[in-house]
């Protein structure tokens, strides 16, 4: 069998990352070709790492996240309230593990939804499903789902997810539906699964938010009980930007 009949067959039983390694091994010179056991060990490799580099892709593409960013560009500083030790915390996802919650507070454009993204990002790149949502579409699916009848289904798609991020919370008034809904989010994870909130309120105003106090207790305790607690500070970083450009 020669060095294209086998690249076909690795190509048809879909080892794209064997055929890929095979094809470069194989262009090598005689000097540097690898015994059996070395290839073999070679092309195992690559397939698992191909397979993993697609269950990655396939993560992130589903997790809708909003911004592309990585944790290791994310500024870390005692002035912003985030060094590089809560950062390394957090990069091993081991919260994920314990189903820890991580609370991101902070004014406007101070970077809240791009750590929460970097995180989710990361947590993608170790095999976790992640689900990113703005509060806005969140209560938007909520109402939408309890008309059309696919209010269970929507609850157990997400409890799928590893993580979940929920955007913006804060930004605008909840209802009843909400309130009960996100109650029993965190009901169905509590201990077993994460969730990720960012918000402009300080964690102290969230109680009032929810405005009702049984409902509001409910959903704190099940919230910040298991949580890390991330206060960001510094100015917008979309002011620094629109100031670059001026």
């Amino acid at each position: 069998m020669n060095t294209q009949q086998t690249l076909d067959q690795f190509k048809s039983l879909k080892l794209k990352g064997m055929a890929q390694a095979y094809e470069a091994i194989v262009a090598l010179p005689v000097h540097e070709q690898l015994t059996l056991h070395q290839l073999a060990a070679k092309l195992a490799e690559a397939e698992t790492l191909h397979r993993a580099n697609q269950k990655t892709q396939l993560f992130l593409r589903l997790s809708k996240l909003r911004y592309n960013a990585l944790l290791e560009n994310v500024h870390c500083s005692d002035e912003r309230n985030f060094n590089k030790d809560q950062c390394m915390t957090l990069y091993d996802c081991s919260f994920i593990k314990r189903a820890e919650n991580i609370l991101i507070t902070g004014s406007t454009g101070c970077g809240k939804s791009y750590l929460a993204c970097a995180i989710g990002r990361q947590a993608c790149s170790m095999g976790y499903k992640v689900l990113y949502v703005g509060m806005t579409r969140f209560i938007d699916k909520i109402n939408l789902s309890k008309l059309d009848g696919t209010f269970v289904k929507w609850l157990n798609h997400l409890q799928k997810h590893h993580l979940i991020i929920l955007d913006d919370f804060g930004l605008q008034p909840v209802n009843e539906n909400t309130r009960l809904t996100l109650l029993q989010l965190l009901e169905d994870r509590y201990g077993t699964k994460s969730v990720m909130i960012t918000s402009q309120l300080p964690l102290n105003k969230w109680y009032e938010y929810l405005d009702e106090p049984t409902l509001a207790d409910a959903i704190m305790d099940r919230l910040a009980a298991r949580a890390h607690k991330i206060e960001l500070r510094g100015e917008s970083k979309r002011k620094s930007t629109i100031n670059l450009l001026s």
